[in-house]
């Protein structure tokens, strides 16, 4: 439920004809995560509300030309009046004037919190009347740093949508669908800027059920596997499928990868009749309750994660290599891919590969002109243990062209060295052959950039004031990040002597409810907490920051759950980021 869907469907995600057997004779395993949603209020360390009308992200009505603005005000947990002993998350849309909109509604996400990749997905759910105007939805995002489709979009259940032609009339009470939407260069024709690729276009995504959906409660399942899709509705015992077949995820990376859940039900917008406020006849207020989001192992596959769900990488780690042997690495196009920033001064070049089949070459046609690229990252990496180690590449480039070289942290953090003009720099000689950099990584972090959290692990950009003046050519390749001896636990940036460490004596961690353990640290910077639950996968999260205490909640534990933890945090007066002791827990 997210932007255009004047989409091309059957193209990249062709609904299959032949059906797998792990959608559609689903062996369903251990209940991995759940958010039962019988607490006395929202989990906020599960779920963000959402607050405004899509402006303040610079994207107005969503995409969507949504009616509504969202209130957190709008949203709470409550006993279900039509189901007595049931507590449920309420979303409710009312008629009432914010701003430039005429009604508010609800919306929870829980990105950064808690991401899914595959697994059996099941959602308790009771819409209201929609009527013409209401559009409930629970779906799925990407966690991809790509936009909106290329993270890919899951749409569990909506309802309020356009019925297809030809189809008997029904009320729209009685009318669910689900949708797959991604990128696709097939798609991308006048009208569909976006390239975006819709299952459900021009393809059976519904069912219909044969009494109305209005305050009752259905289950609506996600069958989700690294080969296929499958959505269905659960009515009174009946398990009925939306598609005539499972869809087809195999030439899809973006639906391989994890995802965030949404839950939220819009007023007005392209997915409805209704497009403007005089035309909402729905009646108003109007709740949706979700009872519970359940997450299962499906056929010995699925996975969840707390927090941004980075683990962190050791040793080597490839960002652009093919025989340099690595712990883990990018392979462009499937989970990273290279952009060339200015096409108007830069193209593909003729240089051969240093090693191996491919290189980054690069060809320089626009004198005076600037030049820029970068190898972007389609998920975040946690590249905090590389601290005290080195990037190192090889470069060919003439030796009168002035350029830098970068990294890129998740909140936008830039950080450069630069390789002047016919002047050896961290060990590339200047003479317009294939030579070696070594960059010391914790040089080109400098104070700002946050490597726990990293998109672009390689940029590379001409010099302000040295934009070249004849054309050449350039070329990158064995571009490899490099630990070293492992992380240690302080690195200063600059020379100097040894700072107090950032959150001696002020971090903590108490447990705060039954399910719930709150960190808390103190330094004048940003600080990351990182943590694991009974020896699993470490989750790294960038805490909330309050003048120099920063705060995280971790949710989802029980009774007996061992936690271990520490804590990274940047001191600015000091220029030094400093890791504590490693800590534990038990959850009583």
């Amino acid at each position: 439920m997210k932007l255009q869907r004047i989409l091309l469907g059957g193209l990249l995600l062709a609904a299959t004809t032949a059906a797998s057997a792990s959608v559609t004779a689903p062996v369903i395993g251990k209940l991995l995560w759940s958010d039962e949603f019988n607490g006395a209020t929202l989990d906020s360390s599960v779920w963000a509300a959402s607050n405004g009308n899509g402006c303040q992200i610079g994207l107005c009505g969503y995409g969507n030309q949504e009616l509504q603005t969202y209130s957190p005000n709008n949203l709470g947990i409550v006993n279900v009046p039509f189901e007595p002993g049931t507590r449920a998350l309420a979303i409710t849309a009312r008629r009432e004037t914010v701003g430039s909109n005429q009604f508010t509604s609800g919306k929870v996400d829980t990105a950064g919190k808690v991401q899914v990749k595959y697994g059996m997905v099941e959602i308790r759910m009771a819409t209201p009347k929609v009527g013409v105007g209401l559009w409930p939805a629970a779906w799925m995002l990407g966690t991809s740093l790509q936009p909106w489709p290329r993270k890919g979009e899951i749409d569990i259940m909506e309802m309020g949508g356009r019925q297809p032609a030809g189809l008997p009339a029904v009320s729209p009470d009685q009318f669910v669908g689900s949708n797959v939407i991604t990128w696709a260069e097939a798609a991308c024709v006048p009208g569909n800027e976006s390239c975006a690729a819709s299952t459900a276009w021009q393809t059976k995504n519904w069912v219909t059920p044969t009494r109305s959906l209005a305050n009752r409660f259905v289950l609506y399942r996600l069958y989700w596997t690294d080969t296929q899709i499958r959505f269905t509705i659960v009515d009174n015992g009946r398990e009925l499928d939306m598609y005539k077949a499972p869809i087809s995820t195999v030439n899809s990376p973006a639906l391989q990868e994890p995802f965030y859940l949404l839950l939220n039900m819009a007023v007005g917008g392209n997915f409805t009749p209704a497009a403007t406020p005089a035309q909402v006849t729905a009646p108003l207020p109007a709740v949706t309750y979700v009872d519970y989001v359940r997450v299962y192992e499906l056929d010995g596959k699925g996975e969840v994660k707390l927090g941004v769900g980075i683990t962190q990488e050791v040793g080597k780690f490839g960002v652009f290599t093919d025989n340099t042997p690595v712990n883990n690495g990018q392979a462009l196009g499937t989970s990273a891919d290279f952009y060339i920033w200015n096409t108007g001064s830069m193209s593909g070049g003729s240089i051969p590969p240093f090693e191996g089949a491919n290189v980054l070459a690069l060809n320089y046609f626009a004198p005076g002109q600037w030049f820029g690229g970068a190898v972007a990252s389609r998920q975040a990496h946690d590249m905090s243990g590389f601290r005290n180690g080195h990037i190192k590449l090889k470069i060919k480039a003439p030796a009168n062209v002035a350029f830098k070289i970068g990294i890129l942290d998740n909140y936008t953090n830039h950080g450069w060295v630069t390789f002047p003009a016919n002047t050896t720099a961290y060990g590339l000689v200047r003479n317009g052959e294939w030579g070696t950099a070594t960059i010391p990584v914790a040089e080109i972090a400098g104070p700002l950039v946050a490597l726990q959290s990293m998109n672009s692990l390689f940029e590379f950009l001409s010099v302000d004031g040295s934009n070249p003046g004849a054309p050449f050519q350039m070329a990158f390749d064995d571009i490899v990040w490099d630990s070293g001896t492992g992380a240690t636990q302080q690195v200063t940036v600059a020379a100097a002597a040894k700072a107090a460490p950032a959150v001696a004596g002020a971090s903590s961690a108490a447990q705060t409810g039954a399910t719930t353990l709150a960190f808390t640290a103190t330094a004048s910077g940003w600080v990351d907490v990182h943590y694991s639950v009974n020896g699993g996968e470490l989750q790294s999260v960038r805490m909330r920051q309050d003048g120099s205490t920063s705060r995280y909640t971790a949710g989802g534990l029980k009774k007996g759950d061992v936690v271990e933890y520490r804590f990274t945090a940047w001191d600015s007066q000091r220029q030094v980021a400093t890791d504590s002791a490693t800590a534990k827990v038990v959850i009583r």
